[in-house]
């Protein structure tokens, strides 16, 4: 579902990615961890074609963003923690309008959105106009447009972020939900609790470069470690070789 060889960004003399290759196949949640700036947000911008790479290949769903890059934006939905809904729109106005962009009907609209509804508790939030939403109603649907056409590769960047415990519960439990065959869901954090929860394998990334990928129970037990979290500190210390308080000064 995921194929990544070799790939770099680079801005001028800064490598925002470097020599990355990662591979995650189908029916399950895979996460990419690290702290702000290791490159998380720029890799999943090359997977979703809104960046292009400067170096290597990537394919989504056995497309190549370079080459298909129209087939790769049908086969993704994305989710980042920014995203903004039209202010005087209802929440089923709002899928309503992505699915048609999609080729979907009224009536596939409507049933995909009571599927949506069920799997995501959106309930008032459907009728209810954007700009009167709270954090969480607003992510919620941002998830639902994200997936109203049902994409095999779903993209989560740090979507968790701002929303209380009750919306980041249903952000998780609808996570865990789409583990399931012909299904990729990409899920990029820097809690790391929250990936040990929802996530089968991950990649540990630190200033642009892969630290390490496997699953987290094979992370946990190369590192001696109890938690993802004191793994991600011992891996990133060994491989910068830095002393702990010069790892992780803000960029």
């Amino acid at each position: 579902m995921l194929d990544i060889e070799s790939l770099s960004k680079t801005y001028g003399a800064h490598a925002a990615l470097r020599e990355v290759t990662l591979r995650a196949g189908e029916g399950q949640v895979f996460g990419l961890l690290g702290p702000n700036g290791a490159g998380k947000t720029t890799l999943l911008r090359i997977v979703a074609t809104l960046l292009a790479p400067t170096a290597g290949t990537v394919r989504v769903a056995g497309h190549d963003v370079r080459r298909d890059p129209e087939a790769v934006r049908r086969s993704v939905g994305v989710v980042n923690g920014g995203m903004g809904l039209p202010a005087r729109l209802t929440g089923r106005e709002v899928l309503r309008s992505f699915a048609g962009l999609y080729g979907l009907n009224r009536r596939q609209a409507d049933a995909r959105i009571g599927e949506l509804d069920t799997a995501l508790g959106l309930g008032r939030t459907l009728d209810t106009r954007a700009g009167d939403y709270s954090t969480g109603m607003a992510q919620k649907v941002v998830i639902a447009r994200a997936v109203i056409h049902d994409p095999p590769v779903l993209i989560l960047d740090e979507a968790a972020s701002g929303l209380d415990i009750f919306a980041r519960r249903a952000l998780l439990d609808f996570v865990a939900a789409t583990r399931r065959p012909g299904r990729l869901t990409l899920y990029s954090t820097h809690v790391m609790s929250e990936a040990e929860e929802v996530c089968d394998r991950v990649a540990i990334l630190h200033q642009g470069e892969v630290v390490t990928v496997g699953p987290v129970g094979e992370i946990l037990g190369s590192t001696g470690e109890r938690t993802l979290e004191r793994a991600f500190f011992a891996l990133v210390r060994a491989q910068a070789q830095e002393p702990r308080a010069e790892v992780f000064r803000a960029p």
